[in-house]
């Protein structure tokens, strides 16, 4: 496990991945074009963070369409400088395209096309055996502002995640604490560090939790999701009801970023997961859909109509 000892790599990489989509960023030719809306292939870079939910959309957007999208997941400062080197993609993230890059993008003659699908929260989770069962948002942001030391210690994917990024707006801070804050290199070894070190606290995607896969499933059974308590005393989880209400404090939008500039498999992928059928996949995950699907109600005389 690694201590992240300031964020000066995240800023330094975030600076470069800035400068790349500056300088590389630019609309495909027809010629150069292998997928349309609903056929073809396509690369979708995708925040690690939030990879679970991506992978449901995927899997039945596959089945649905003769669409093969390939799943790149990485940190989100790497997933913008992909996007960048790629020249052109699409990107799952849980921020919108800063106003430099959507700038340059407009100026190459590509309308980012962001759709939001889904509130995601920021777990907290402690080992299965730890007896806190909830943490003070005030304390937790005081931590990271390095004014008190009551907490043993917060686990990250790594400093370069949407999830670090999230937390540092959250606490108005440019740098992490030199103590008390570590990093690991994905959401996946979170879950297992803190389900093997009591009093360690991760922070993760929540998205991770609902559904783990049959390998994480084991380390998700020995870690707890712990409680967010506001300044109000009240105390907020983040269920699928707490985020879709804004009760969970530590809540995020989901976001399908498209900058292909053509007409591909971005704006089909966009227009599935925003969808009916997408929407009750997020639904269905445990987090929050960004509206509620619709309902079909089927009255008596129309089943009777059916089986005359």
């Amino acid at each position: 496990m690694k201590r992240v000892y300031a964020i000066l790599p995240y800023v330094m990489v975030a600076f470069f991945g800035t400068l790349g989509f500056f300088i590389s960023c630019k609309p495909n030719s027809s010629e150069n074009q292998k997928d349309t809306i609903l056929r073809g292939k396509a690369t979708l870079w995708v925040d690690e963070s939030l990879l679970p939910i991506v992978e449901d959309q995927q899997l039945v957007f596959q089945t649905t369409y003769e669409a093969t999208l390939t799943l790149e997941p990485s940190s989100e400062v790497s997933v913008i400088k992909k996007l960048s080197e790629a020249k052109s993609g699409i990107a799952i993230l849980s921020r919108k395209l800063n106003a430099n890059e959507t700038k340059f993008l407009k100026a190459q003659r590509i309308v980012p096309r962001t759709t939001p699908f889904a509130l995601d929260g920021v777990a907290l989770i402690g080992n299965v055996k730890t007896l806190d069962t909830v943490v003070n948002l005030e304390t937790l942001l005081g931590f990271l502002q390095g004014k008190n030391k009551t907490l043993k210690g917060l686990v990250f994917d790594n400093p370069n995640s949407g999830t670090v990024r999230y937390m540092m707006e959250k606490a108005g801070i440019t740098q992490l604490p030199s103590e008390g804050v570590y990093s690991q290199k994905n959401t996946q070894a979170v879950i297992q560090y803190v389900a093997e070190h009591e009093g360690m606290i991760g922070l993760v995607g929540s998205n991770w939790l609902f559904q783990p896969n049959a390998a994480l499933q084991p380390w998700v059974e020995k870690v707890k999701t712990l409680g967010v308590q506001q300044a109000n005393g009240s105390i907020a989880y983040p269920t699928q009801e707490a985020l879709g209400t804004n009760a969970y404090p530590l809540a995020r939008v989901l976001y399908i970023i498209n900058c292909q500039g053509y007409e591909g498999l971005g704006i089909g992928f966009a227009s599935f997961i925003a969808g009916d059928k997408g929407q009750r996949i997020v639904l269905k995950s445990g987090i929050a859909p960004i509206r509620e699907p619709g309902r079909k109600i089927v009255t008596r005389k129309q089943i009777e109509k059916t089986k005359i």
